[in-house]
Formats: C-alpha cells, structure tokens, sequence
C-alpha cells in the first residue's frame, strides 16, 4: 500500500514552505509529474537525448567562459549526488544543517574533458538508478521528513522533483544553446 501512494505522489502535492524559492524553476518545469515515475522517465529520456548528440558537440561551449556539454553532463552527475544524499539525510532525520556547494568550483576540478561521453551517460545512468532505488525505499513518512540545505529548509520528496527538474533544465539549455 506504501508504495502505491508514493507513486501518487506529485509536484502538486507540494507545498511551497518545502523548498526554497531558488528551485521553483526546477519544480515548475516537471509539470504534474509523479514522484518515482518522474524519475524514472527522465532517465530514459536523458539517456536517449544525450546518445542523441552528435560527437563533435561534445566539448563545445556556446560562448566563453561556458561549458561544455560534457562538463554539463558531469555537473548533472556532481548534483544529482549531491541532491541525493541531501535527500538521504532528511529521510533519516538527520537535522544537521548542510551546506550548499559551488558547481563553478567543481565542474573544472571534474576534468570532464578527459572523459569519454559514453561513460559519463553511463554514470548518469547507474547514479539515476541509484536515486530511483533510494526513493524507492523511503516510505512516506521519510519523503515527508525534511532538513535545511543550502539555507533552505526542503524535504525529502522535494529534492526527487528537484533533481529530476534540474535534469530537465540542462537538457532544455542544451538543446537551446548547444545543438
């Protein structure tokens, strides 16, 4: 029965004191995604937009000082950890305020640019497995729970639309700007 309910589980279901006013961008662009199936679908969508790139974009920047796809795609990996484990947290009513992070100071340190493509779409692919896997097993009570991140109080099931409106956000800016 847990499960069921979770599945049901929408972006409408959110309140607004669950997430800080930073991502609503994030939120907005998942529509009335459910909360599992939003994750999941997204990862195939991402996965087969990403194989869809042609090779010769893969280290292209659409202007000075931006990145490349492959650094963006890093950055997707980078996050999705880190939105994960900052959902982890909540879950287990972890109180301890987190940090937030400087993506400008990690994606350089990534060195995505030494990477093969088809291995950072395979990353991405076994972390979004992973988020989907850790979703999974929160009951509701856990994806209710919530923490401050970033100076932002959000919960546990806030984070899985986050990440997956975050995914969405950087291939829309991909296929904008890139392609």
């Amino acid at each position: 029965m847990q499960q069921e309910i979770r599945h049901k589980m929408t972006v409408k279901n959110l309140n607004t004191n669950e997430y800080g006013s930073y991502y609503q961008p994030y939120i907005d662009i998942c529509g009335n995604m459910e909360l599992l199936e939003g994750l999941e679908y997204n990862l195939i969508e991402t996965c087969e937009f990403l194989k869809s790139i042609p090779s010769g974009k893969y280290e292209y920047s659409y202007d000075k000082g931006k990145w490349t796809i492959k650094e963006l795609v890093q950055h997707l990996i980078d996050t999705e950890r880190i939105f994960t484990y900052r959902a982890l947290r909540f879950a287990r009513n972890d109180s301890t305020e987190l940090p937030g992070y400087d993506e400008n100071k990690y994606v350089p340190q990534s060195k995505a640019y030494h990477r093969e493509f088809t291995d950072l779409i395979e990353e991405f692919n076994i972390v979004r497995k992973s988020t989907v896997s850790l979703f999974k097993s929160f009951n509701d009570e856990m994806l209710m729970r919530s923490g401050k991140a970033n100076n932002y109080e959000m919960s546990a099931r806030a984070m899985a639309f986050i990440i997956t409106g975050h995914c969405k956000h950087h291939c829309k800016v991909i296929k904008e700007r890139y392609l």
